[in-house]
């Protein structure tokens, strides 16, 4: 299918964000790279936030639609499927996961807040169905489930920043953030639900959550 030129320009704008940063790409680089003059590029998108604001809008129907697919039923292997698709989908747009001033412009800031609100609901309703069919126990300490389902979101929106920070190489599969949020949970399952856990993702997962701990402080402490 023959892709359109403003879908060109956006294309190639993403490419560049995500390897030099929003800040430092100008339109005169981009339409240099895809041959045309700036004046032209300028006929679709009259300045870089425009480009921007047309960049979300193609993130937001993505997401929708692929969220639609994975929200529809709070069960946990939905949560895994939405947690795929948030490691997709800022894998594609890390320019915008990365950088606190692209959070924060205007086109995106209001947009996230509400995606956060309903994912942190999304998994607190996974919590408490969950606890309804028996595959969690029920919360210990008030506040305990909700900081889950916080901590769920968090670890998931911000995966990508603290693998660049700790210079990590990403997992393209986003297995290793998914460990993360599945170690959290696990503790808190009943045998039941250990059991559609292990059904559902197989015994070996469960061996490699992570590294081994070494419970003998004399590693990490001398005294």
């Amino acid at each position: 299918m023959k892709i359109s030129t403003k879908q060109k320009i956006i294309n190639k704008a993403i490419e560049l964000f995500n390897e030099k940063g929003f800040a430092s790409v100008t339109l005169f680089e981009i339409a240099g790279l895809l041959k045309m003059t700036r004046g032209n590029l300028t006929y679709y998108f009259k300045d870089k936030d425009a480009l921007l604001a047309s960049i979300v809008e193609e993130l937001w129907a993505k997401m929708e639609v692929e969220r639609d697919k994975t929200v529809q039923f709070p069960s946990f292997e939905n949560l895994h499927n939405e947690i795929q698709l948030y490691y997709r989908i800022q894998r594609a747009y890390a320019f915008i996961f990365l950088d606190y001033h692209v959070l924060n412009h205007p086109a995106i800031q209001q947009k996230f807040r509400e995606l956060t609100e309903q994912q942190i609901k999304d998994n607190e309703a996974r919590i408490a169905f969950a606890i309804t069919t028996g595959n969690m126990h029920p919360e210990p300490y008030e506040g305990l489930y909700h900081n889950l389902a916080f901590n769920t979101w968090m670890l998931s929106f911000y995966w990508l920043s603290q693998q660049m920070i700790r210079g990590e190489k990403a997992n393209e599969s986003g297995e290793d953030g998914e460990m993360n949020i599945w170690s959290m949970l696990l503790p808190h399952f009943t045998e039941k639900g250990l059991k559609a856990f292990r059904d559902f993702f197989g015994d070996d997962y469960l061996k490699k959550l992570g590294k081994s701990f070494k419970s003998d402080i004399g590693e990490y402490v001398k005294f």
